[in-house]
């Protein structure tokens, strides 16, 4: 038998806490140029002007060491521990990992945004440092620790699917009916893991692990595939592709960036099939430890980045937030390009939440919503010299059921990610408002259009409060106009036409 070797927990600690910071604000090199090729083959500008703006964060984040995406993510680890290995630790792996977690956290070169609690049934308490981890272990032969550290962001992991099929179903046929329902929350393109077979929570398990693995469809398709499995991979690339949803949703040639598939043999009585999104905030990163300290990622070059930057669109319409009016209001389109200047309030789950309840006592409430704009973020706390750290939008649908409490306080417009439920936006065409959606993924360069920021109600939610920004030039884009007009409908019916009468994504 090998000697034995000794890995120490500080090692272990601190490679965890290196990693979480390289992917806090260092995408993966496959998703960039993966992502820097649909962007050079777009052909719907609002989806090309969409994937310009994640591409110029993702540059900005890189210089500046901020993170991607506001919602620096669940972390998920998935440790490959050699057999001759043995953990120098009176705690548990757990622990020792947590740890690891605890520092990258909360760094204070790079404060990353706490967003896991506690008693997820209950009281939801943040436990202020993002741990626990969700943690998977598994024993393999040799004498070296392999680990994949993954960060995943809300939106995306919300979208996770799961069927039970029948052993003669067509996952090809499941896959395609499910897609569309996911909407754009989880921030497309992006890759698609499917995990078959085994149980239902170890299909789970495979569909997470597949994502950790590199970007390299376009590779399979030109030596071709050889096996069941790449040509299932292939089939679900080109399929989901031609559904036309496009980059944030807003219709386009790319949807999906690679689709990765894991197996298991599962009982022969079902076939448990999981789909799992991983969105334009991709963050994952490998390292091995073999007992000889601790492994530190090495910097990409930045000149591996393409080279696309992104400035205000000069025919977007400047909107005046601070005199806003419903007729201006009820004059936009959906589709139009704004660029709001002027202050907002911001708002999410749990102040929405807590002014539903205020309301049900008779409360008064700590703003005054009326003819004012609010803007769904939970931003990452600033470091020196910023006036707020990333603050990019969360999912917009998670406040479909406060919306119309909202709108009657007076609300004219809504800023948030993706779509709105139907619900939603009959509600906006009933009071004659609009949603307004800002780029997923694009947080850092949000941020760097708010020019000032206070705390004006619910300080003790922390991200969560009731923020009033003022900002200069925010890009968004009508999403649902007065009438309720969906662009998230329209658009990739459109799109979906186009490709299939035009034959767009021939050769691709």
């Amino acid at each position: 038998m090998s000697e034995m070797v000794t890995i120490r927990e500080e090692d272990l600690i601190e490679s965890v806490a290196d990693a979480l910071q390289y992917i806090s604000y260092f995408h993966p090199m496959d998703f960039i140029r993966a992502l820097g090729g649909a962007w050079e083959r777009e052909a719907n500008p609002a989806a090309k002007d969409a994937m310009a703006q994640v591409l110029a964060n993702s540059r900005m984040c890189a210089e500046g060491h901020r993170p991607i995406c506001q919602d620096t993510g669940i972390v998920n680890v998935f440790l490959k521990w050699g057999q001759n290995c043995r953990l120098e630790s009176a705690r548990s792996m757990q622990e020792v990992v947590d740890e690891g977690v605890r520092r990258a956290y909360n760094n204070p070169e790079n404060k990353l945004r706490a967003s896991i609690v506690a008693d997820p049934a209950f009281t939801r308490r943040n436990t202020r440092d993002n741990t626990p981890c969700v943690l998977n272990v598994e024993f393999v032969p040799g004498n070296t620790v392999s680990v994949d550290v993954a960060a995943k962001g809300g939106g995306s992991e919300n979208k996770s699917k799961f069927k039970m099929m029948n052993p003669s179903d067509s996952i090809v046929d499941w896959v395609l009916e499910t897609i569309p329902t996911m909407g754009a929350g989880w921030c497309p393109p992006g890759q698609i893991g499917i995990g078959i077979g085994g149980t239902a929570e170890k299909s789970l398990l495979l569909a997470k692990e597949s994502l950790m693995e590199e970007i390299d469809i376009h590779e399979l398709k030109a030596r071709g595939p050889q096996t069941d499995t790449e040509k299932l991979r292939v089939e679900l690339y080109d399929k989901i592709n031609a559904l036309g949803i496009g980059a944030q949703g807003l219709g386009g040639l790319t949807t999906v960036l690679d689709v990765k598939i894991k197996e298991w043999p599962c009982h022969a009585a079902g076939k448990p099939v999981a789909m799992i999104p991983n969105c334009s905030a991709t963050r994952h990163a490998h390292f091995t430890l073999d007992g000889s300290g601790p492994s530190f990622l090495e910097t990409p070059n930045l000149d591996d980045w393409p080279k696309v930057t992104w400035a205000p669109d000069k025919a977007a319409r400047r909107v005046d937030l601070d005199h806003l009016t419903p007729e201006e209001v009820q004059s936009w389109k959906h589709g139009d390009r704004l660029l709001l200047n002027g202050a907002m309030l911001t708002g999410r789950d749990a102040a929405h939440k807590r002014i539903q309840d205020m309301l049900a006592k008779g409360e008064e409430l700590p703003v005054d919503f009326r003819g004012r704009a609010i803007y769904y973020v939970g931003p990452v706390d600033p470091i020196m010299g910023e006036v707020v750290g990333p603050a990019g939008p969360t999912t917009a649908t998670r406040m479909d059921k406060f919306t119309d409490m909202m709108l009657d306080l007076g609300l004219l417009a809504m800023i948030g990610k993706a779509e709105r439920g139907q619900g939603a936006t009959q509600v906006i065409a009933k009071h004659k408002v609009a949603y307004l959606m800002a780029v997923g993924g694009a947080a850092y360069l949000v941020a760097r259009a708010i020019k000032q920021s206070k705390v004006v109600g619910f300080e003790d939610l922390g991200m969560e409060a009731i923020y009033e920004f003022t900002v200069k030039d925010m890009p968004v884009t009508v999403a649902v106009d007065s009438a309720g007009n969906n662009v998230h409908q329209l658009a990739p019916l459109e799109w979906k036409e186009r490709i299939a009468r035009e034959g767009l994504l021939e050769g691709v």
